[in-house]
């Protein structure tokens, strides 16, 4: 069953995580720096909460609304983290909204069932394919913000953003780049737990294509930024295919199989 009714204990916390990150989108400007900063730790606990209820039941349970849940969180997580080491980079709250339907389709599509994991390592290979996910989407919000204050040095205008423009080009990379090695990982696990979940061996699914395709694209923009100084909208431009690949790759077709054709995915 896709839509589930969840137990209280699951269900409070994400509720109340959702209605905190609409308070924070649309009346961060409202209550001040001391509130605000309170009540996003408490949110960012609660939204916590809410994923530790869903992924500690017993049998486990995993699918692409709880992906989205889960990225969603570390992003924010990141972000909040660097807005600490570097006070000057600007708050960006249209953050904390992406979180509020990120946490309600977890709480109304919690995934398929796996009654049996056939290694106590494949969670390992989850946790690295979710980590490359929140670190892309981390580099994506950045190179969104790289490419508004980039626009605004041109056209004259105020930036909106302090922080440097090369250095947060610089810190784009970084993720870029610890996107990439995650991503590595996860593709070497895929290909051991590919062994053991399918007799033929390696299986040619659509997540296993974009994600490759991803994997490809994130090694020519590196490749590109060492080699010939790759920047500016090509390199984000690349970043947003690369984003967009890997999404479809398991949000995509986990949705797809799970809400659409009604199937439980392997």
């Amino acid at each position: 069953m896709i839509l589930a009714t969840s137990p209280w204990w699951s269900t409070a916390p994400a509720v109340g995580a959702a209605l905190g990150y609409l308070v924070l989108a649309w009346g961060s400007q409202r209550l001040g720096r001391g509130p605000t900063s309170g009540l996003m730790l408490a949110v960012w606990l609660l939204h916590g909460l809410a994923l530790l209820a869903a992924l500690a039941v017993t049998p486990a349970r995993f699918g692409f609304a709880t992906t989205l849940s889960v990225t969603a969180w570390l992003v924010l997580t990141v972000y909040a983290i660097e807005t600490r080491l570097y006070p000057q980079l600007a708050t960006r709250w249209t953050l904390a909204g992406l979180g509020a339907p990120a946490v309600l389709l977890a709480l109304l599509f919690p995934g398929q069932t796996y009654p049996a994991l056939l290694s106590g390592w494949l969670p390992l290979h989850w946790a690295f394919g979710v980590a490359s996910y929140g670190l892309l989407g981390v580099a994506v919000a950045h190179a969104w913000m790289m490419q508004r204050s980039e626009q605004q040095m041109r056209s004259g205008q105020p930036s909106s953003q302090a922080l440097p423009l090369l250095m947060l080009e610089r810190i784009t990379f970084r993720f870029v780049g610890a996107a990439f090695a995650l991503l590595t990982l996860t593709l070497f696990a895929g290909v051991y737990f590919s062994w053991l979940l399918h007799a033929s061996g390696w299986a040619w699914t659509h997540k296993t294509v974009f994600t490759l395709l991803s994997w490809v694209v994130l090694g020519v923009l590196l490749l590109g930024r060492w080699r010939y100084g790759w920047r500016g909208w090509r390199a984000a431009r690349m970043l947003y295919l690369a984003a967009g690949l890997l999404l479809l790759g398991y949000v995509g077709s986990r949705f797809v199989l799970e809400v659409l054709l009604q199937r439980v995915p392997v």
